[in-house]
């Protein structure tokens, strides 16, 4: 198991990936690293609104959110935080379901809100004072289930 990963920033991400490092392109957008338990699977982290956010603070990496790899045989799950590796626990088929979900939904909602001709950004509203704090991933859902209920 990879307990850190080390990043080379890259504008083509290389043919023969090694454990151990997060290869970043800027230019695309995008990371890439083997799965940390192990399996050798490549994990593409993209980065955009709907998807991963990078943190570089000039020595170590960071993404956001964490790393579920549902789909691989391992089901690994964990946080990139300052080139560290921190597991979570194994979810359950209701957790990931409930978590797809949400992530679907999160990102329709982006979509369709960007698309929208009373959209604002911040650079349109300059009475925009404070900023949204990120939340965690149940936080959202316990959100969006209120949402529900109250409709």
């Amino acid at each position: 198991m990879v307990k850190t990963l080390t990043h080379r920033f890259v504008t083509n991400i290389p043919d023969d990936l090694e454990d151990g490092i997060i290869y970043i392109s800027m230019e695309y957008a995008t990371a890439i690293h083997l799965c940390c338990c192990g399996c050798r699977n490549q994990v593409v982290t993209p980065f955009s609104p709907t998807d991963w956010t990078l943190i570089f603070d000039g020595e170590t990496v960071s993404l956001d959110p964490s790393i579920g790899n549902w789909s691989f045989k391992c089901r690994s799950h964990y946080w990139v935080r300052k080139s560290q590796i921190h597991w979570a626990k194994k979810w359950s088929k209701q957790e990931i379901a409930a978590v797809r979900r949400f992530e679907q939904l999160e990102q329709e909602q982006y979509y369709e809100n960007k698309l929208s001709p009373n959209h604002k950004t911040k650079s349109d509203d300059t009475d925009l004072v404070t900023t949204k704090r990120k939340s965690g991933i149940w936080s959202k859902l316990k959100r969006i289930g209120r949402k529900r209920k109250s409709t």
